[in-house]
């Protein structure tokens, strides 16, 4: 019998990880061009700075991620690719 919920086993999968981590970037990347856009002064400002390294640290998150699923015998071939698979 397996251990965890099924969100737990779903996310063992790294294409799964893969377009979580890439769905919070593009939010955070949304997130700073509606807070550039829209919200006034200096807090606009700042907050667009901190969307903006948000979404930064996923990124680098994202490619060390990848690297080390490179090692394996993965067939992952890219975010891309999933999002195909999956529709």
């Amino acid at each position: 019998m397996a251990v965890g919920t099924r969100l737990s086993l779903q996310l063992a999968d790294f294409g799964t990880r893969s377009l979580v981590t890439h769905a919070l970037m593009a939010a955070g990347f949304v997130g700073a061009v509606v807070t550039g856009l829209f919200v006034e002064g200096q807090i606009g400002t700042v907050s667009m700075a901190a969307f903006i390294n948000f979404t930064a640290g996923l990124w680098i998150c994202q490619s060390i991620h990848s690297l080390g699923n490179a090692a394996t015998e993965d067939e992952y071939q890219g975010v891309l690719k999933e999002i195909l698979d999956r529709v």
